[in-house]
């Protein structure tokens, strides 16, 4: 079985408070958008309860920890007693860069599980699963656009629609780390959610739909404020990086032009 887990932009982000259990309560909106890992999952009747991971494309840093497709197997198999598989991605999709790319591997794993071993379970029961192994990854099992809050595990449904407009993404292989990023923010309540600004019209977001980190995150590395710089003075509608970078997008109402970026920039082009 194969399928094709795609990435997310965030619409917005605001840090609102640090948790006692030492998260931060956060408030986005989550977009699907269409670039996307290969994920492979075969089963291996030879035994239960064991799985082989490989992987290509861009390379997967080693953490000393199964990759969270092999996460989302052990939970799986613990509970439903799975026979063992095999697993292949090819990673086409940034690491680390705001995307979402290894949440939305994690959850297509458990969806292409349900499915090949019939295991009949319901969307709610998938999103528990995932959301052990990542804040991000519930997401992934509905895939729509989403306003996420707490961890950004608690999803609501938003008005949104993006179809039409086309999307540059441009990653400059600069790896912006989780926690570097939340050391740079003062968490702060909004005057206004960002679930009704992103619900007017979009032309109306570029001065007030924000992403928190783009402050210390731009000040530390002026290369990727100089993209969100660039993506305006070609005639993005709206430009931000998404989540704690660092990839920036911008959204345009015709197909872009006289895009100039740097050849070590890794830049997609894909139309919502």
């Amino acid at each position: 079985m194969i399928s094709y887990p795609n990435a997310k932009i965030n619409l917005g982000l605001n840090i609102l408070r640090k948790r006692v259990d030492g998260f931060h309560e956060i408030e986005s909106a989550f977009y699907p958008i269409p670039w996307t890992d290969i994920l492979e999952i075969v089963p291996d009747d030879s035994s239960k309860g064991s799985v082989v991971f490989t992987s290509t494309g861009i390379e997967i840093p080693k953490s000393g920890k199964p990759n969270l497709c092999e996460q989302v197997y052990f939970i799986m198999t613990e509970k439903y007693a799975l026979p063992s598989v095999k697993m292949h991605l090819h990673k086409t999709v940034p690491i680390g860069a705001g995307l979402g790319g290894g949440s939305a591997d994690a959850a297509f794993a458990a969806k292409m599980l349900n499915e090949l071993f019939e295991l009949q379970l319901s969307l709610v029961e998938l999103e528990a699963i995932v959301s052990t192994v990542g804040s991000d990854c519930p997401f992934f099992i509905q895939n729509k656009p989403a306003f996420v809050t707490g961890r950004g595990e608690k999803l609501a449904p938003i008005k949104l629609d993006l179809s039409g407009l086309w999307m540059v993404l441009v990653n400059p292989n600069i790896h912006v780390g989780t926690a570097v990023a939340y050391a740079g923010i003062t968490p702060r309540e909004p005057e206004l959610s960002s679930k009704k600004i992103l619900e007017k019209d979009i032309a109306s977001w570029r001065e007030s739909v924000t992403n928190d980190f783009e402050e210390s995150i731009f000040a530390s590395h002026p290369d990727i404020k100089e993209i969100k710089n660039n993506l305006y003075k070609v005639g993005a509608v709206y430009a931000s990086m998404t989540g704690s970078g660092s990839t920036v997008y911008g959204l345009f109402e015709m197909h872009p032009a006289n895009l100039i970026f740097s050849s070590t920039y890794m830049t997609k082009i894909v139309q919502l």
